[in-house]
């Protein structure tokens, strides 16, 4: 069943929240980074991207990175413009675009419960990126950022979020640069939440898998440094945003091609029907939408060969079946060949690329469900790197975890 912890969140003044809050460090780079940053001094891309504020060309994962980050954190917590409940607390982070509202505990969860599997993964993280948010946990000891897992809703929770929200005005609301608004509520740590998850036997990640790995390893790491036992000290919890799945939205992951050659194309005209003059956006699953020269094609995938909830992904029936037989990708993960582009770009971004002659291809997928990625990770499967974009983006800087 899982745990839920509350603790005594950083959060920044009301009229400061939109000014020190930002996007996840994952999403943008250190020069998207840099030019958000611009002006904003207490923006907290200085803490999860401190790079910005070293000389260029500054390794990502040099000590100083790290330092600065832990000073720049110190900085900001001592500052005036943030303040910490003297209380145990819970919090709801609504999020609301010009279509739908979302709404989630704001809370920390345990490591353990993820060692222990009651917290579900459904993908692979790369060391080197555990190795750079573990040592940012470490050196900060603090957990900056949240992960925004998922769970199959219970009228528990979600009447105990709808009382709270009704009795009492949101304590930090604004609009981002993007148009979605932020609602944080505060909520005090009452026994009836607790119990209400612990009748939930299951969360899935949605988004945070390195964040949630790399708090795992530094809990282990400080546990042996303080012959602590699991689940003892405050470094064992980290901060998470459940959400219910029936509000969870996710779009498309697009795959662009950087190079392939007019054999490669004619090979797949060959071997498959492609529907020219086709919707940029495909219509259902199975089927893509492939930009090239100028033009869009419209094509369904082969059913996959295995049945598994994995094989019958459409990510995996577009690699098995296209971008490693025709275009030699043998491991999307690591090959240079192939990036991959958020469904909150558009398809006009992937004709841009191609059209400006940065990628010769584009694959517009149609998007991957919640009920999927459930399915796999019940099944204790993995899915293909990027699956999912998840949309609206939690922001980062609304309430910190320190320890």
């Amino acid at each position: 069943m899982a745990i839920i912890h509350p603790f005594k969140g950083w959060l920044p003044k009301p009229d400061k929240a939109s000014e020190i809050s930002c996007v996840p460090y994952d999403v943008i780079n250190t020069k998207e980074a840099l030019q958000m940053a611009q002006g904003k001094p207490e923006s907290f891309l200085h803490v999860i991207r401190p790079e910005i504020d070293l000389p260029a060309g500054t390794p990502f994962n040099a000590d100083e990175v790290y330092e600065k980050g832990a000073e720049n954190l110190r900085n900001l917590l001592e500052s005036e413009s943030m303040l910490q409940d003297e209380n145990q607390s819970f919090y709801i982070y609504q999020l609301e675009t010009k279509d739908r509202k979302q709404t989630g505990i704001f809370t920390c969860v345990s490591v353990e419960d993820y060692d222990n599997d009651v917290i579900l993964k459904h993908e692979l993280t790369r060391p080197d990126k555990e190795d750079d948010r573990t040592r940012h946990i470490l050196t900060q000891s603090a957990h900056a950022e949240p992960v925004m897992l998922t769970f199959r809703d219970t009228t528990d929770v979600s009447s105990l979020m709808e009382k709270e929200m009704i009795t009492s005005p949101p304590f930090i609301e604004f609009q981002s640069d993007d148009g979605v608004w932020h609602r944080i509520w505060k909520m005090e740590a009452k026994a009836d939440l607790s119990e209400a998850f612990s009748e939930i036997p299951k969360l899935y990640v949605a988004d945070g898998h390195h964040r949630c790995k790399s708090a795992s390893r530094a809990a282990e790491e400080l546990r042996e440094k303080h012959s602590t036992h699991p689940g003892e000290a405050e470094f064992e919890y980290f901060p998470a945003v459940l959400f219910p799945i029936d509000q969870m939205k996710i779009l498309p992951y697009n795959r662009v091609i950087k190079s392939i050659s007019e054999n490669q194309f004619n090979q797949l005209k060959k071997q498959f029907t492609l529907s020219e003059g086709a919707n940029a956006t495909p219509a259902k699953k199975g089927d893509v939408s492939i930009y090239y020269a100028g033009h869009w094609y419209g094509m369904t995938l082969p059913q996959p060969k295995k049945k598994d909830a994995v094989s019958s992904l459409d990510a995996s029936r577009l690699q098995n079946s296209i971008l490693s037989p025709i275009f030699d990708i043998k491991n999307p993960r690591t090959d240079a060949n192939i990036d991959f582009v958020g469904g909150i770009r558009g398809t006009s971004e992937l004709e841009k690329r191609v059209d400006q002659g940065d990628v010769d291809l584009a694959f517009s997928m149609y998007p991957t469900s919640i009920e999927e990625l459930v399915h796999v990770s019940d099944e204790g499967l993995l899915m293909p790197p990027k699956s999912t974009w998840f949309e609206p983006k939690l922001r980062s800087g609304l309430i910190i975890h320190t320890f």
